[in-house]
């Protein structure tokens, strides 16, 4: 611990971000790093507090305490080693965690937490700057073949850490370019683009091979056989996303004007990297309902009030959360509490306890929604009498979250058994660990686990990695 006092000292420093009215004019990042100074006086908050809380509850146990006092001490290229020791890409982490870390700080039981998350943006983006980020080549080739279907954070992970023991890496992916969630997902405010081309950049040097438009046991053009990747691999690891939406099948619901978040979302991502899209589903005017008060619904409220929406309303099924937890209950688990996000500061009417009951519309367009609010009892939820209303609509957004991987398909093709909730079946410990029922294949990622966190995903690709590796060599050097 560099500084004894500095939590004393010093108070948490939030990132700066560019004003609302500035900000909504674009779809470029709107929040500034931290400067040097800065960043040395949050990392001076650490208390190195003998157990790290926060190191076990980051999925991919980043060494927190290490890097913050190396931050503090100047050493920043040290600190981007230990960061990356743990962390295949915290460029991504750094900008879209909800930072499981910060609130098990142990700050954070009577304070405020240390600001991990902006002391790693500013690692990774100086790590960029000064060009301390190069390939990391395998020292010799094993001559094993690995193919990995799903370009997003966990076929990422797993790709570059196999590659780094020296197998021979493809990754196949069904859309144009190579991302999955990080690229079409999550929006370019949240996240640029040029930070997945860079890391590719990398993964190429590094020896990893990327096929687009390739949609493995899938039909028409680009359509590859499952049965062709286990002919030519040595081992497989399916590491798409869970991409099947969960559905309100209520009157109206095939009106136009429903769409789910996954259809308009990837489509001004597009857009914004040049593409021209017919028939792009805008909100520009338009009175919008983003049904979900998950961060899927949140970039929806984002990306609506950029394309100039008329109004934006969110409706959650769940009742509004406390605006602070009881620390003393939760922590150092991840709280539940009222989160507003920076799309909801850029204007959004947020209602809770609301359930959708029908879709209305006139000549097979939308006009409007008709709900009712809810009461949440036991776990039992219930109409609350006469509280039926009715909103004006022209648009709205599904964004329910997602209830599994797709199974038509790759997953019907190749066979693999699925768990109770629809999910590739694979223990994430013991022996065999992501291994499937079918042999040489493992799975990682939300296709395993569900929907989930771009860091969950990321761990899951590094650890899948070490079984292939140890699978495929009969032991491994790779970290788990």
């Amino acid at each position: 611990m560099g500084k004894p006092t500095g939590f004393i000292e010093y108070q948490r420093l939030a990132e700066a971000a560019e004003p609302s009215q500035s900000r909504l004019k674009h779809y470029r990042e709107f929040v500034h790093v931290l400067n040097d100074e800065q960043a040395r006086m949050q990392g001076a908050r650490c208390m190195d507090c003998g157990i790290p809380f926060c190191s076990n509850s980051c999925p991919v146990n980043n060494i927190i305490p290490d890097w913050n006092d190396l931050v503090y001490r100047g050493n920043w290229e040290q600190a981007l080693a230990v960061l990356h020791s743990t962390n295949n890409f915290p460029d991504f982490t750094g900008r879209i965690c909800p930072a499981p870390c910060e609130a098990a700080c142990t700050l954070n039981i009577n304070t405020d937490a240390v600001g991990i998350k902006s002391i790693e943006h500013a690692i990774i983006d100086k790590g960029w700057e000064k060009g301390w980020i190069r390939p990391q080549l395998a020292k010799s080739k094993t001559g094993k073949k690995v193919a990995i279907v799903g370009s997003g954070p966990a076929g990422l992970a797993a790709a570059q850490q196999l590659a780094r023991v020296g197998h021979t890496v493809v990754v196949f992916e069904k859309n144009d370019r190579i991302g999955g969630l990080l690229r079409y997902g999550i929006p370019d405010f949240k996240l640029e683009k040029s930070l997945i081309d860079l890391r590719i950049r990398q993964m190429e040097a590094e020896g990893v091979a990327f096929r687009v438009n390739q949609t493995v046991g899938g039909s028409g053009p680009g359509a590859l056989p499952v049965a062709t990747l286990l002919a030519e691999f040595d081992a497989l690891v399916l590491a798409g996303g869970a991409e099947a939406p969960r559905d309100l099948p209520v009157p109206g619901r095939d009106l136009a004007g429903v769409h789910f978040a996954m259809d308009f979302l990837p489509q001004q991502n597009k857009v914004n990297a040049g593409d021209r899209l017919s028939g792009q589903i805008r909100a520009t005017g338009k009175r919008v309902v983003v049904i979900g008060g998950g961060d899927t619904g949140s970039d929806c409220v984002g990306t609506s009030n950029r394309q100039g929406a008329a109004s934006v309303v969110q409706f959650e099924l769940m009742p509004q959360p406390p605006e602070q937890e009881d620390k003393s209950l939760t922590w150092p688990y991840w709280p539940l509490k009222l989160r507003t996000s920076s799309s909801h500061e850029e204007g959004c009417v947020r209602d809770f306890a609301v359930a959708t009951r029908e879709f209305i519309g006139k000549e097979g367009k939308l006009t409007g929604v008709r709900v009712v609010r809810v009461d949440w009892r036991d776990g039992r939820m219930s109409e609350v009498a006469g509280s039926q209303f009715e909103l004006a609509a022209d648009l709205v957004l599904l964004a329910m979250g997602f209830v599994s991987p797709v199974h038509h398909g790759l997953l019907e093709q190749i066979g693999v058994e699925l768990d109770t909730r629809g999910n590739v079946k694979a223990t994430s410990e013991g022996v065999g660990c992501y291994a499937t029922n079918i042999a040489k294949v493992f799975t990682a990622g939300d296709m395993r686990r569900g929907q989930s966190l771009v860091v969950w995903a990321i761990r899951e690709g590094r650890q899948c990695a070490r079984e292939v590796d140890a699978f495929l060599m009969g032991s491994s050097t790779l970290p788990r």
